[in-house]
């Protein structure tokens, strides 16, 4: 009878806290990068942020092919002769504002104009009649024709010779144009309305992705609580490795997300550039200093509002904003999804991470508002204090970057971001080794904090 030897074979090996951490990261990554949800949304999102931007350009350039008729009624006969036809727009007389005909579902009438007195004398007696709501551009037409009209009129009875010139030249307005130049006296167009836009562009990604995907590591942790699949994990991973796997992995799903976004809407502002931009051939063999992006053309022929906003997009400090994009989305997701690990791991049910999550929510939303203040004064106090502040400096500096920041302030705000990232990081790990394998009572903020004392 054979007696059965004992298994001599090499134990089984705990992974290393680098495999176990990369483990958890490509369990977290692949989960999600392979769910139709998230495809979907990672391919239509630049296309519908591009339509937002150049369908409304596209539709302004496009006219009705139909003449609305209108029907002008002038007792004093000096209003009238002023309404002059365009594209649009068809006037008629007539003598009967009253007409029935005018009123009805079947008129070819778009509206009638009652004009039943002189005007500079009685300026309420005008009236436009119509079977339906009077159109917003005929109503403007209307009002401006008149009120040029009254004021000529009241010009005139001063008696002052040419005093209508003399006002119309005092009244013009001056558009200034803004430039960026560098002390070799290298010229790029700018806006100020476009570098808002872009602060604010990439202020709203910092929050809506770090709000996201920092719930989205709170939800993780506790749905693996509460199947108690955690208790299985927690034997071959510490919690700290589990930790860190769930917010790397969460946290590269969303750089994967931006960067297609990124690369999609380079490709799509470069078609838009090429299409209805100014002449980018030549453009692009000259680079901003700044951005590294094609400079305004020496030479242009009278570009277009159009094309000088596209060319002030294209002047952007693209460089420094996206260096600092990153960073700022880095530090703030680290601090921001530490905290709603640990918060997750502490709860038992969602409904009991609300209470958690306030604080949260009031320091992100404080920091958009910190964000829309700063933006007419990017140097005041509440723009410099608020993007040294790490809660909100992601957010705030996002705004300052585009109109230029000491490279000092650069530096300190993210030096501050992420030693407070850190910290959380180290209290968050603390809370989550702790409350991840308790179960049954809703903890209190006093146990918290004593679950970050025990060693």
């Amino acid at each position: 009878m054979t007696t059965p030897q004992p298994h001599t074979g090499a134990p089984r090996r705990r992974p290393s806290s680098l495999q176990a951490v990369l483990l958890v990261v490509q369990r977290e990554f692949m989960t999600r990068v392979r769910k139709k949800s998230f495809i979907i949304l990672t391919i239509l999102t630049p296309f519908l942020m591009a339509a937002l931007v150049f369908v409304p350009f596209w539709l302004a350039t496009i006219e009705d092919d139909d003449i609305k008729t209108v029907a002008v009624h002038d007792s004093t006969g000096r209003y009238a002769p002023l309404f002059k036809d365009d594209a649009t727009w068809r006037f008629v007389p007539t003598h009967n504002p009253d007409d029935p005909a005018y009123y009805t579902d079947t008129t070819h009438v778009e509206a009638v104009v009652s004009i039943r007195a002189d005007l500079a004398a009685d300026p309420k007696a005008v009236t436009i009649y119509s079977h339906k709501e009077v159109s917003a551009g005929l109503l403007s037409y209307v009002e401006n024709v008149l009120n040029d009209k009254v004021r000529r009129d009241k010009l005139a009875a001063t008696g002052i010779e040419g005093i209508d010139q003399i006002l119309a030249d005092v009244q013009q307005d001056i558009s200034v144009q803004t430039v960026k130049r560098d002390a070799e006296g290298t010229e790029s167009s700018s806006s100020t309305a476009i570098a808002i836009a872009a602060g604010f562009l990439l202020t709203f990604f910092i929050y809506m992705f770090v709000m996201s995907y920092g719930a989205m590591v709170m939800q993780s942790v506790i749905e693996e609580k509460t199947s108690r699949i955690v208790e299985v994990m927690v034997s071959s991973i510490k919690p700290f490795q589990l930790m860190m796997g769930k917010i790397v992995g969460i946290s590269l799903v969303g750089f994967v997300q931006l960067t297609i976004w990124g690369v999609m809407l380079a490709a799509i502002l470069g078609i838009a550039a090429w299409m209805f931009g100014p002449d980018t051939t030549a453009a692009a063999t000259q680079v901003s200093a700044m951005g590294g992006m094609p400079a305004v053309p020496a030479a242009s022929a009278a570009p277009t509002e159009a094309q000088q906003m596209l060319t002030a997009v294209l002047n952007l400090p693209y460089a420094e904003l996206g260096i600092l994009f990153v960073l700022y989305f880095v530090g703030g997701y680290l601090l921001y999804a530490a905290f709603l690990a640990g918060v997750g791991a502490s709860v038992n049910e969602q409904e009991d991470a609300s209470q958690f999550m306030m604080p949260v929510v009031l320091c992100m939303v404080f920091g958009m508002y910190a964000a829309m203040g700063s933006a007419e004064n990017t140097n005041g106090p509440l723009a410099f204090w608020t993007s040294m502040f790490p809660l909100t400096s992601p957010m705030v500096m996002m705004i300052r970057v585009p109109f230029g920041v000491p490279l000092w302030q650069e530096v300190l705000s993210v030096a501050l971001l992420y030693a407070t990232a850190l910290l959380c990081v180290w209290g968050g790990a603390r809370i989550y080794r702790v409350g991840i394998l308790m179960y049954g009572k809703k903890p209190t903020m006093k146990e918290i904090i004593k679950w970050m004392r025990y060693k």
